[in-house]
């Protein structure tokens, strides 16, 4: 029979299930602090959504992590952005980024499921996120909230802040907001800002092609930004252009 060696003695089995009991209560611990945190932010956003379905927002988390880059790559360049009400935006620049951006986005909930689920199965693919099926609601979540890194927690938390601009906006005002938050260059953010930048024009007087162009620049605007005589965005302008029409407009 084999006994400890002198002056070591196993712990008793009481003392054990304590210290079991300790572990299991920290982890215990553990969760509830970040089940906490994590309802604290999902309740922070609801507020924050709430709030900004009547209080303009300031800077957005895209425009905020732009603002810290720019001052590291390009110093000489300044954040453009100056807001103006929905009905000082051209109707074709409205009717364009739907064509572009989200044919149905007057009639959906703020996601597609097909769009997602294909988006899925492209992304299986190529073993790595490229592609995001998002809607105009998912695209501004994102860049009220988010960061620009793929991955699918970012975009679970994606879903959920869309519902939530669902919930407290209606299209109007989620397509105000959009259009005048989305990047559409170095540093240059909002339908104004885009239509000075690009056309040295205001928002209210863009014609179909300018729309046209300034919708399809949106996937890459930086790139489109320094390649503004791509033949690709020529050709993809022309096909937005002939979809305007049947573009819905929310009322």
């Amino acid at each position: 029979m084999t006994t400890a060696p002198s002056g070591m003695r196993s712990s008793p089995p009481r003392t054990r299930r304590a210290a079991k009991l300790g572990r299991a209560r920290w982890i215990m611990y553990g969760v509830s602090v970040l089940a906490i945190a994590a309802f604290a932010t999902q309740l922070y956003f609801f507020v924050q959504i709430g709030i900004w379905n009547y209080v303009n927002p300031g800077e957005t988390a895209f425009i905020r992590a732009d603002a810290w880059t720019l001052q590291k790559t390009h110093p000489g360049i300044s954040l453009q952005r100056t807001w103006v009400p929905y009905d000082q935006i051209s109707r074709n620049l409205k009717r364009a980024i739907i064509a572009s951006e989200d044919a149905n986005f007057v009639n959906n909930n703020g996601y597609e499921t097909d769009a997602i689920l294909q988006a899925w199965e492209r992304n299986k693919t190529r073993g790595r996120i490229v592609w995001g099926g998002s809607t105009i609601s998912q695209q501004l979540a994102r860049n009220l909230f988010l960061s620009r890194e793929k991955s699918y927690i970012r975009k679970a938390q994606e879903l959920v802040i869309t519902c939530m601009l669902e919930f407290w906006m209606d299209k109007e005002r989620i397509l105000e907001i959009y259009l005048n938050s989305v990047e559409w260059g170095n540093g240059v953010y909002g339908a104004e800002a885009a239509a000075q930048h690009y056309y040295n024009t205001s928002a209210a007087k863009l014609t179909a092609w300018q729309s046209a162009r300034l919708a399809v620049m949106l996937p890459r605007p930086k790139y489109y930004d320094e390649h503004r005589n791509s033949a690709y965005l020529s050709q993809r302008s022309g096909v937005i252009a002939r979809r305007m029409g049947a573009a819905e407009l929310p009322k």
